[in-house]
C-alpha cells in the first residue's frame, strides 16, 4: 500500500540552520537512527543502547521533538516516563541563494559530515552485490533531459520510495531490512563540443 508523504520541513520553523546542525550532531544521529530502526523507545532505553546518560538522551529527545524528527507517545507515557517514536521526515534542500550564510555553513557542514559515510555506503553497496537479486544494489546512468523532464524523473522517484518502502517495521513484510537510498543528479560535465550547452 502506498504511503502519504510527510510535507517538507526545510521551512517548518523557520530556522532552517538548526535543522541541518541537528542532522550533523552526531548523538542526535545515532538517537534517530535508533528510533527508526527499533520505532518507539524511551531516554532510559537510548541511553543505554547508545551509552550515553538518561539526562543527556532526555535532553536530545526535546531537541529532536521541537524540529518535528521525534514526537511523545502520549498512550506510552506515564509520569516522568516519556516514550517517543520518529516522524517520518521530507527533507528539502533550499536554494542556497536563499539562505544567510549561518544557514548556509550548517548546510555545508551536514553534506561533509555525511559524505563519508555515502562514500562507505557505496563500497559496501560493491563488495555486497551478489546479482540483480541480492540485496545490495547500485545504479548510474547518463541520459540527456530537460529541466522538467528532470524534476519529473526526481518526483517520481520520491513517490516510488513511498510506494514501496515503510517507515514503520510493524507494518513491513516479513524478511524486511532497512534500507539506505542514497541518489544525487548533476548535469555532467561537457565531454567535447557536442555536448555542451548552446549558447
Amino acid at each position: 500500500m502506498s504511503q502519504t508523504p510527510p510535507e517538507p520541513i526545510g521551512d517548518a520553523n523557520g530556522d532552517r540552520s538548526a535543522i541541518f546542525r541537528t542532522l550533523t550532531h552526531p548523538l542526535r544521529r545515532r538517537m534517530l537512527a535508533y528510533l527508526q530502526q527499533h520505532r518507539e523507545a524511551n531516554s532510559t532505553s537510548l541511553a543505554k543502547a547508545l551509552g550515553e546518560s538518561t539526562g543527556t538522551t532526555s535532553y536530545h529527545l526535546r531537541k529532536l521533538a521541537e524540529l518535528r524528527f521525534v514526537e511523545e507517545i502520549p498512550e506510552r507515557s506515564t509520569g516522568r516516563e516519556r516514550w517517543w517514536r520518529a516522524l517520518p521526515v521530507q527533507l528539502e534542500t533550499p536554494d542556497p541563494a536563499t539562505m544567510d550564510p549561518a544557514e548556509f555553513a550548517a548546510l555545508a557542514e551536514h553534506v561533509r559530515e555525511r559524505a563519508g559515510e555515502d562514500i562507505d555506503l557505496y563500497y559496501r553497496a560493491l563488495t555486497q552485490y551478489e546479482g540483480p537479486d541480492g540485496w545490495a544494489q547500485s545504479f548510474r546512468g547518463g541520459f540527456f533531459m530537460s529541466k522538467e523532464e528532470l524534476q519529473g524523473f526526481v518526483r517520481e522517484y520520491n513517490e516510488l520510495q513511498w510506494k514501496y518502502g515503510h517507515v514503520d517495521p510493524r507494518e513491513a513484510p516479513d524478511g524486511a531490512r532497512r534500507m539506505a537510498l542514497r541518489m544525487f543528479v548533476v548535469p555532467a560535465p561537457p565531454q567535447d563540443e557536442a555536448d555542451a550547452p548552446a549558447e
